[in-house]
């Protein structure tokens, strides 16, 4: 029996449809579908039949949970030829969307984490639902927040992106909306017949799907982010990792304690070479994020760094108790986290 192919596209009327279809692995990606997706978009924005394309994910749990990190790390830091091809495939698809002419509409309803960001963020609308569960949780698997994380998380307003960069803290619809990571708030039971709208409708300029859409959008209530948000700022302004909790600890307010205990809980490294990340990415262009992404993760996955024990433990032995190494801020210093933005020469990202 010939398994189903792990991503979909098909043509409804002047809408080109994207259905990730790894259901039981929560629609996570896999180098792929990356390749075939970042063909199709080339096509799409071709060709003058096409005004708009609308990605969701199969399943009731997932968008898409992220990229095929458990596969990358199993391989090891001496076989580290598959996670640089499916890192350069992936970051090639993301700027494809960042870049793409016309209208590019998610149904984040679902987890929507890490690669599942990438897929997404970058487009021009982006739709959350009542399943919605957004996150970047990289620093708790020792990786850094990328897939464009350093070009769009310094662009939230204040220092939101910076908090939910280290944190990996989790979002459902009415933060996402907040923080401008969502676009509109469509009820989950409504995005079939919103979809049905897009593509019956002759499409003929972007201001056509922004209506289409206004049609289905309602109010996603109270941001629970907002009652922290000066709290945020305050001590997510702070540049470097060790002054961020510091700041935590000398705030008495319950948000601020579990906030430092959540950062307690991440690798070391990923924290300070993702700050770094952050604080770089707030002055760079979006095809300059992605190629120091690109350098960022390549280093990674070339040493016996975090990632691999972070894997093993949320992914693989599911311990949930990761042996950092260094295992303290202190123990981090600034050479250790600049060798990680050193150039790869011939292997730089081409985009």
């Amino acid at each position: 029996m010939t398994a189903e192919p792990e991503i979909l596209f098909e043509v409804k009327g002047r809408v080109g449809c994207v259905l990730l279809n790894r259901p039981k692995a929560l629609n996570a990606l896999s180098t792929d579908m990356c390749a075939r997706m970042d063909a199709q978009l080339v096509k799409w924005a071709e060709d003058d039949a096409i005004a708009a394309v609308l990605v969701e994910g199969n399943g009731e749990k997932a968008f898409c949970a992220g990229g095929d990190v458990r596969t990358l790390a199993e391989n090891g830091p001496d076989n580290s030829g598959p996670a640089e091809a499916f890192f350069a495939t992936e970051y090639r698809m993301n700027a494809r969307i960042f870049h793409f002419p016309k209208p590019y509409i998610s149904f984040m309803d679902g987890i929507t984490m890490g690669g599942g960001v990438g897929i997404s963020v970058h487009g021009s609308h982006r739709i959350v639902g009542d399943k919605t569960l957004f996150a970047m949780p990289e620093t708790g698997i020792g990786l850094i927040p990328d897939v464009g994380g350093s070009y769009f998380l310094p662009r939230l307003p204040g220092k939101l992106g910076y908090y939910l960069g280290l944190t990996g803290a989790r979002l459902k619809a009415a933060d996402c909306l907040y923080t401008g990571i969502g676009t509109a708030y469509v009820p989950s039971d409504r995005l079939e017949e919103l979809k049905g709208a897009l593509v019956e409708a002759e499409l003929g300029s972007p201001g056509d799907v922004d209506q289409i859409i206004g049609r289905f959008a309602e109010e996603a209530g109270d941001a629970p982010l907002d009652e922290f948000r000066d709290l945020i700022d305050a001590a997510f302004g702070e540049r470097a990792v060790e002054e961020i909790c510091d700041h935590l600890e000398a705030i008495d307010h319950p948000w601020a304690g579990k906030t430092r205990d959540t950062l307690a809980q991440m690798s070391p490294t990923s924290l300070k070479v993702t700050l770094e990340q952050l604080l770089q990415g707030a002055d760079l262009e979006f095809d300059d994020c992605m190629r120091m992404e690109f350098r960022l993760v390549n280093h990674l996955v070339t040493y016996r760094s975090d990632f691999f024990e972070g894997i093993r433990a949320v992914l693989i032995d599911r311990d949930n108790s990761p042996k950092w190494s260094p295992a303290s801020l202190e123990e981090v210093g600034r050479g250790e986290v600049e060798k990680h933005f050193e150039p790869l020469g011939d292997r730089e990202l081409k985009l």
